[in-house]
């Protein structure tokens, strides 16, 4: 391969420019939803303890079906209070998102060093810029897929998390036993995560036009004979 020649001109291009967004954007993918910790909290009342606050915390990869609440008291409300898990495991959704941020943040990465130190081999040889026309092309689609499921995981983990947890557990329904629930970690960094992955498909969309005008699909073949020419005008 030919030597590494420093030319900061791409970034002024959409092609070059883009890319720098997908790579920053995609750092806000796994940010926040890679890093988030929570814990619901719900107060419970039974045999002398008022409002005691049992705490259920969780993080990401969000399987929840092996979060436990913490227990009222040390004799678990005198025998009645059970260990209870929180329902649902959306480890599959929450770790391809996260994981193919990474990708993307990687791949972003590779091409910014091809795009500013060997521009002159991408645009000599079609090969380069043909993968990374599809490479785009399946980021897109795996951007749309990989934000509906996990947009629809953060719905059910909400859910799995919110007051409806109240009805799942056995303890609260027994009629010595009073339960109320009483607070959510705030999910505000997942659904920024969620609106990201969308941003993303949107600007892996648009480049994947500026990438398609840098293949051989879209420029003229050189090796044609009337390449670039008008064709002969007829004689009269």
């Amino acid at each position: 391969m030919s030597d590494f020649h420093l030319d900061l001109n791409p970034l002024k291009e959409p092609l070059g420019f883009i890319k720098v967004l997908e790579w920053f954007f995609s750092i806000f993918v796994f940010g926040t939803c890679g890093g988030y910790k929570g814990a619901t909290t719900i107060l419970v009342s039974c045999h002398g303890l008022v409002n005691k606050t049992v705490t259920a915390a969780f993080a990401y990869p969000f399987r929840l079906n092996k979060v436990t609440f913490s227990s009222p008291d040390p004799d678990r409300c005198n025998g009645t209070w059970t260990e209870f898990h929180l329902v649902g495991n959306f480890a599959s959704s929450a770790q391809f998102f996260v994981t193919f941020a990474v990708v993307v943040f990687l791949y972003c990465m590779a091409a910014l060093v091809m795009y500013l130190g060997y521009m002159h081999l991408y645009r000599n040889r079609g090969a380069l810029a043909m993968i990374d026309y599809i490479f785009s092309l399946f980021a897109v689609f795996l951007w749309l897929i990989g934000t509906a499921a996990w947009a629809k995981a953060l719905v059910d983990i909400k859910v799995s998390t919110g007051p409806r947890i109240l009805k799942e557990i056995p303890a609260c329904k027994m009629p010595e036993i009073s339960c109320v629930f009483g607070s959510v970690s705030s999910m505000g960094s997942l659904n920024v995560s969620v609106v990201f992955g969308l941003l993303n498909m949107i600007l892996w969309g648009g480049n994947s036009w500026f990438v398609y005008k840098e293949t051989s699909l879209h420029k003229p073949n050189s090796n044609s004979p009337n390449s670039g020419l008008y064709p002969p005008a007829s004689g009269i």
